[in-house]
C-alpha cells in the first residue's frame, strides 16, 4: 500500500491514480517488495497493480492505492517461518529504497526509538501466518495514548501533502 487520499476529495480516486509523486513511490516499494520476496520465495509475481481500497476511519473514508505481490513459498516453509519474516525485515513500505541506505538515513535522522512501530506482528498457526506491519499504531507509554503514523517522502514530495496524509493515516486504528 502506497498512496492515501480522503475520499471527500472529487475524483480522489483519479487524483490519487494520476498524482505522479505516489505513482513513482509506489512503483518503486513494489518492485522492492517484489524483489525481497525474490529471496525467500520462487515465481514471484505482481498479481494486481495499483487498485484502490477503500479504509473508514472514524472521522472519515480514506482511498489507498495497493497492489499484491505474490510467490510460492517452498514445501517446509513452516519450519523456517522466523528465518522468512527475518530475511524480509525491515519492510520494504518502511524503509523506501534504496533499502540499506534508507535505513541508514532513517537511524540518523530520527531522534525516537521506534519499538514496536513499524514492526511486523502476527498469527502463525503452523501453517497459514497472518501478519501485518504496524505503520498506524497506538502506543502506551507513561499512561499516555501515543498514536504513531508516517508517510513516503520523495524527491517530488510536498511537505503540506505528506502532513495531511500523515494526520489522515493517524487515525486508522480508530473505527
Amino acid at each position: 500500500m502506497k498512496g492515501t487520499i480522503d475520499a471527500s476529495i472529487p475524483n480522489a480516486a483519479s487524483q490519487i491514480l494520476n498524482d505522479k509523486k505516489e505513482t513513482a513511490e509506489h512503483n518503486t516499494i513494489v518492485d522492492l517488495i517484489r524483489n525481497d520476496l525474490s529471496m525467500v520465495a520462487k515465481n514471484v509475481y505482481v498479481s494486481r497493480f495499483r487498485y484502490i481500497d477503500e479504509v473508514k476511519t472514524h472521522e472519515k473514508t480514506l482511498l489507498q492505492v495497493s497492489s499484491e505481490i505474490s510467490g510460492e513459498l517452498s514445501s517446509d516453509y513452516h519450519s523456517n517461518i522466523g528465518n522468512i519474516i527475518s530475511t524480509l525485515l525491515p519492510a520494504g513500505s518502511i524503509s523506501g529504497a534504496p533499502k540499506q541506505k534508507t535505513i541508514e538515513i532513517i537511524k540518523e535522522s530520527e531522534i525516537d526509538e521506534r519499538g514496536y512501530y513499524t514492526g511486523v506482528f502476527g498469527i502463525f498457526d503452523g501453517q497459514n501466518l497472518d501478519s501485518a506491519v504496524m505503520i498506524r499504531y497506538i502506543e502506551q507509554k507513561n499512561n499516555q495514548m501515543i498514536f504513531r503514523s508516517g508517510g513516503g517522502i520523495t524527491v517530488f514530495s510536498e511537505p503540506e501533502k505528506e502532513y495531511q496524509e500523515m494526520i489522515d493515516k493517524v487515525y486508522v486504528p480508530i473505527h
